[in-house]
């Protein structure tokens, strides 16, 4: 069977992929926030489906987002005329929202309980239907009740929810690995910070003890060679190895010169710094936030304070200057903002 499961990108959300994750090992995995990423990240999803073999066995599968009515309508459109086509597709939404009401009444495929989370609903659909978690379920239940008394703010509970309160800031406060340029790598770093999180639940003052450790689990996931380090250092080599991969997916040209550009980094300086030293092929770094505020690196080989002047009315150093683009568009596809960009390099005279 073929899984695609797109879910929410809070504690709730990368919980419900944490799930089917142990369950199914294998799929199509994507996060979305509400708008335009769901627009996207379905018909991603079913551009995918269509080019698969109609004789696969299909779960499509949506928790904890809540559709507007006029996304339900649409997405039961488009899969009714897959089945159409002969794609053997089951659609599944699991939701906890009452802004789904009117959605759920019109659709079977949409399921709303307003008393359970997103990731407590699925934990029960996956038991019930696909036959649950076996041994696993030793620390995957526990996990999920701490997760289900924070998000439905179940404050009885005292144990669940003071670590739940726990789980809650550590993936919020997941920012080391960019969820843009590197949204696999950002869900596989939150789904082992939860499954790190799972050991913790036994201990005496686990909720305690858990908060103290999580600077110490994020540096274990991000340290690939085995060598202590600063956590900045160990997240500018771990971008810089996972750059590498993609970087010429990544070039933009000014002049000649060859540069890289990422988006909605942040907080560039290291791990800039980092990659120019580790690929003296590129003479330049840019950044840009969500928002149009850029960052510009250099090694030397470039004046980026006269190219952010130029651009949009920038400046700073020779080898670090920021500006802000006043007509930037935010969007969450990267392909839109290298042509951008690079459009705006060339017209640098």
């Amino acid at each position: 069977m073929r899984l695609f499961h797109i879910s929410h990108t809070d504690l709730d959300g990368f919980s419900c992929h944490l799930l089917t994750k142990e369950l199914f090992k294998s799929g199509v995995f994507l996060n979305a926030n509400y708008g335009l990423e769901v627009k996207l990240s379905i018909k991603k999803v079913l551009e995918l489906i269509s080019k698969l073999d109609k004789s696969e066995e299909i779960l499509f599968l949506i928790t904890d987002l809540n559709l507007t009515y006029q996304e339900s309508k649409d997405l039961n459109k488009d899969i009714n005329r897959l089945k159409d086509e002969g794609f053997n597709i089951k659609l599944q939404l699991l939701d906890h929202h009452a802004t789904g009401q009117k959605s759920a009444d019109s659709y079977e495929w949409y399921y709303l309980d307003l008393n359970r989370c997103a990731a407590k609903i699925t934990y029960d659909y996956l038991t019930q239907e696909y036959g649950g978690f076996k041994d696993d379920d030793k620390w995957i239940k526990p996990l999920i009740n701490s997760v289900n008394a924070i998000d439905i703010w179940l404050d009885e509970e005292t144990f669940n929810f003071e670590f739940g309160k726990v789980l809650l800031s550590m993936i919020s406060r997941v920012r080391e690995i960019n969820n843009i340029l590197f949204a696999d790598l950002n869900r596989e770093f939150r789904l082992f910070l939860l499954k790190k999180a799972a050991t913790y639940i036994t201990k005496k003052n686990a909720n305690i003890q858990l908060d103290n450790d999580i600077h110490k689990l994020k540096k274990e996931f991000l340290n690939t060679t085995g060598v202590d380090d600063t956590i900045d250092n160990l997240s500018a080599k771990f971008l810089v190895h996972s750059l590498e991969g993609i970087k010429e997916n990544l070039t933009v040209y000014y002049k000649g010169h060859k540069g890289i550009l990422t988006y909605t980094l942040g907080s560039i300086s290291i791990p800039a710094n980092a990659f120019l030293k580790a690929n003296p092929d590129y003479d330049f770094f840019i950044d840009v936030g969500r928002k149009g505020n850029a960052s510009f690196r250099a090694d030397g080989k470039v004046d980026v304070s006269y190219i952010a002047q130029k651009l949009a009315n920038g400046g700073g150093h020779v080898n670090a200057s920021g500006a802000k683009f006043e007509d930037f568009k935010e969007t969450i596809d990267y392909e839109q903002v290298k042509t951008y960009v690079q459009e705006k390099l060339k017209s640098i005279e």
